[in-house]
């Protein structure tokens, strides 16, 4: 790519990624993007077919590389002798959401554009996706607490759907609003203590 190019493209992605965050996804004009990257439409197919391509562009690299770190975290955990996991509840799942925290700091505006503006977008499901996956790892530990003799109660799919969910609305608060990173950093070591402990009440740990 000529460096012609990657000027034209940067200048594309920066007036999307400004358009984008100030009226979201569906709203998004994309003859407002083409006229403040100074492009012609014609320069703008060129590289994109649509608004969903150029969308996807934006986003699209770190949001997989998020799933697959939180995905990496389940399996982490799971590869833990399962007498030695209830030891480990809290510290496989404390150093990676630490990890999925400072990822999604480097990239902020690009999981603003994911959290809040990407309604119309694939990339919208993303605390639906995470919370599928939680939930899967979930009912995996409590058949390891089975097995080891230290049965949970019954728990609500209802109240475990909303109480996981309500868990990833938080975290993603912490990024939604910029806190100052250390601050934040703090937060999620409270938050993830405050929920450890409820789900082992729950779970009769």
């Amino acid at each position: 790519m000529s460096e012609t190019e990657t000027t034209t493209l940067q200048l594309i992605h920066s007036a999307a990624m400004q358009e984008f965050l100030e009226k979201g996804f569906k709203s998004a004009s994309l003859r407002n993007i083409v006229k403040k990257a100074g492009v012609t439409t014609g320069a703008f197919y060129g590289y994109y077919a649509s608004k969903e391509a150029l969308f996807e562009a934006l986003v699209c690299e770190q949001y997989e590389h998020f799933i697959k770190l939180f995905q990496k975290a389940q399996q982490d955990f799971s590869n833990i002798p399962p007498e030695e996991q209830p030891k480990h509840l809290n510290d496989i799942s404390g150093a990676y959401m630490d990890e999925m925290f400072l990822y999604a700091y480097r990239y902020l505006k690009v999981f603003q554009l994911i959290l809040c503006h990407s309604e119309g977008t694939r990339f919208s499901k993303l605390i639906d996706e995470m919370v599928e996956i939680e939930i899967k790892g979930t009912h995996d530990y409590l058949t390891v607490l089975k097995n080891l003799g230290r049965p949970a109660p019954p728990i609500d799919e209802h109240l475990e759907h909303v109480l996981i969910t309500g868990m990833f609305n938080a975290f993603f608060e912490l990024i939604i609003h910029e806190m100052p990173i250390e601050k934040a950093r703090h937060y999620l070591k409270e938050m993830r203590a405050f929920y450890t402990a409820g789900w082992m009440k729950i779970m009769g740990q």
